[in-house]
């Protein structure tokens, strides 16, 4: 898993403590996570980082091109109770998830990250998932015209014990960033790996993944377009962040092996078979009024065939052996996604006239 380390280019500017111009004479202290601040890309010490900006704005698209009518017409004639009941909660997990996600990257995340190509490619993930909420904002608009209704949807995360639950479970493994300023100590460090460990893996990585499989489920049924169109588009940009993420968790793992020691290795286990079980019981929500085709013991397995591609992705063994059970979810296999991005940058950015295909390879 480890990278090829990347040789420093020339010694970094460093701020003086003292109100004195910038000296370039301080040594690079060598580590993504370095307390100073450096302010300028040239010298560029991570250009992987800056690449990955540069990917990222070809990926513009906007809320406007979606058009929900007719996902209108299936709920209203078309979609079963139970299938009611599922998008109802998955729109409400919708309505709280991202902005999880982006209070953690400003609050926790940005201020630790000193390298400026990384902080560039934050600063477009911040608007990516502005972008996110607004879609999610809008989906509910159209899909819960009851004005009393969207507001429970809207306090999903006080009301719906499952989506609680979630929530509990990120702010339990994020939140001990809350009191650092600075990550000066081997131990702050590894408190801000579990961190953006939990950001990518488990949030981003697992609960939205899943979110997006049983979108793509009543996709399959030729059911709520809209709602696959719009999920299309937040699948690649949730995969690229967590590859921006995973990349920064292996660019301080040549940088500083010593942090990745045992009692690591074995809280981001503990974390990501937690994030399982606390999926999975999300799952027998969603389920729990039998949708047909989608089980929840197939729900299960497909939560740990991701865990374990996570896992991984990571560099440490697989702890659960479990198969995809979605053949719906083929063209979406989290193991292709890691590397979509490179076979269709050439149909994902902004003057790309035409439809999108949802049967790409990608």
């Amino acid at each position: 898993m480890a990278l090829a380390e990347t040789p420093f280019l020339e010694e970094e500017l460093a701020l003086s403590p003292a109100p004195q111009p910038v000296s370039a004479a301080a040594p690079a202290k060598g580590r993504i996570l370095d307390p100073g601040f450096k302010l300028t890309l040239r010298p560029m010490r991570y250009p992987q980082f800056y690449d990955m900006y540069r990917d990222a704005i070809k990926n513009t698209w906007t809320v406007d091109e979606i058009d929900f009518s007719d996902d209108l017409v299936d709920l209203e004639r078309t979609l079963l109770p139970a299938e009611k009941h599922l998008v109802s909660r998955l729109v409400a997990f919708f309505a709280t998830g991202d902005s999880i996600v982006a209070n953690n990257l400003v609050l926790n995340l940005y201020g630790h990250i000193n390298s400026p190509e990384a902080r560039m490619y934050l600063s477009r993930q911040l608007y990516e998932e502005a972008l996110h909420v607004q879609f999610y904002l809008t989906l509910l608009d159209n899909y819960i015209p009851d004005l009393a209704e969207r507001e429970a949807a809207f306090a999903a995360i006080d009301n719906i014990p499952s989506i609680r639950q979630k929530a509990e479970f990120c702010f339990r493994w994020m939140n001990s960033m809350d009191d650092i300023e600075e990550c000066d100590t081997p131990q702050q460090r590894r408190r801000f790996l579990l961190n953006l460990i939990c950001f990518a893996t488990c949030i981003e990585g697992l609960f939205f993944f899943a979110a997006f499989a049983y979108v793509y489920f009543l996709r399959s049924k030729g059911l709520l377009n809209g709602l696959a169109a719009g999920t299309n588009w937040v699948f690649r940009d949730e995969s690229c962040h967590m590859n921006f993420a995973l990349e920064v968790v292996n660019t301080v793992r040549s940088e500083e092996p010593e942090l990745f020691d045992a009692e690591l290795s074995e809280q981001v286990t503990t974390m990501i078979r937690e994030a399982v079980d606390c999926e999975y019981q999300f799952a027998e929500d969603l389920l729990g009024q039998g949708v047909p085709g989608m089980s929840v013991g197939d729900t299960r397995r497909y939560l740990e065939f991701v865990a374990d591609q996570r896992l991984t992705q990571l560099g440490l063994p697989k702890q659960f052996g479990s198969k995809n059970p979605f053949s719906f979810m083929e063209l979406q296999d989290v193991q292709e996604l890691t590397n979509f991005f490179e076979r269709t940058v050439a149909s994902y950015q902004v003057g790309v006239e035409g439809d999108v295909a949802f049967d790409e390879d990608f």
